[in-house]
């Protein structure tokens, strides 16, 4: 099942992606997963996806990102393997959704893309134990966890790179009833590979991350754990295009254009 945000003649709404149309539902999924006995029940409307525009799938309080999740990457940095998950914070103002603008701000110097899977959690999660991680998951989608690699190297936290407006792209839906522990997971610049692996690179797997970070702060619905980059990550310019390709979710893609 693919939930998808999207706008259609000026209401914003949730529904059901199905083969370029859109199923739209009651409410939200999040209330659903909230109530196990309470089903998703359909409005009555279908869209064509040509009469729709898609939003962020989700709505996030916060961002939980992965720093060095994948061992290619952190190879790639000439890092060592982190004994805990490196855990650090995107404002829900960064986020935007397909075909939305990245806007690279006045001061940067070098942004980068990379690509991502996400988590989305369905249901306030606290202390979370591992082997109950999959009663919080809503679904999964694409994050890319654009970053200002000056910013990050001067300041030594990550903040103000990670958390410029504009910087998480999410998209194009949160997709159920998928394995994320072995997805390919690929970004695209300009239609030219970039970056290329598979979920199984993953250091810390998703349930070790979810009981890890409800344990160090409270998830609420809609929250999205972006599970770190595979190694490739390069530079984004004006007039470039992205794309972040999940398999099983579908294409995130964004156009890159300079601050006004």
């Amino acid at each position: 099942m693919k939930f998808v945000r999207y706008d259609v003649r000026g209401k914003v709404k949730y529904g059901i992606w199905d083969d370029e149309v859109v199923h739209g539902i009651r409410g939200t999924p999040f209330y659903h997963f909230r109530k196990q006995s309470d089903e998703i029940t359909f409005d009555g409307t279908t869209d064509e996806a040509s009469t729709i525009r898609l939003l962020s799938p989700c709505l996030p309080s916060k961002v939980v990102c992965l720093g060095l999740n994948y061992r290619s990457h952190a190879e790639e940095a000439k890092m060592p393997i982190p004994s805990l998950p490196l855990i650090f914070l995107k404002p829900s103002t960064a986020v935007i959704g397909p075909d939305e603008e990245i806007v690279l701000p006045r001061d940067s110097k070098r942004v980068d893309y990379e690509a991502e899977l996400g988590v989305v959690i369905s249901r306030k999660a606290k202390a979370v134990l591992q082997d109950r991680a999959k009663d919080y998951i809503l679904g999964y989608t694409c994050v890319n966890d654009v970053s200002e690699r000056y910013a990050q190297a001067e300041d030594g936290q990550w903040t103000r790179a990670k958390g410029y407006d504009t910087f998480a792209p999410l998209g194009p839906n949160i997709t159920t009833g998928i394995d994320p522990d072995d997805l390919k997971i690929e970004t695209y610049l300009n239609g030219e590979m970039r970056q290329s692996a598979r979920t199984s690179d993953l250091i810390f797997g998703i349930a070790e991350l979810v009981s890890f970070i409800s344990n160090v702060m409270t998830l609420l619905p809609g929250d999205v754990i972006a599970t770190g980059t595979p190694s490739g990550i390069g530079r984004m310019n004006p007039g470039d295009i992205v794309e972040v390709r999940i398999e099983g979710i579908g294409t995130l893609r964004n156009h890159v254009v300079a601050a006004p």
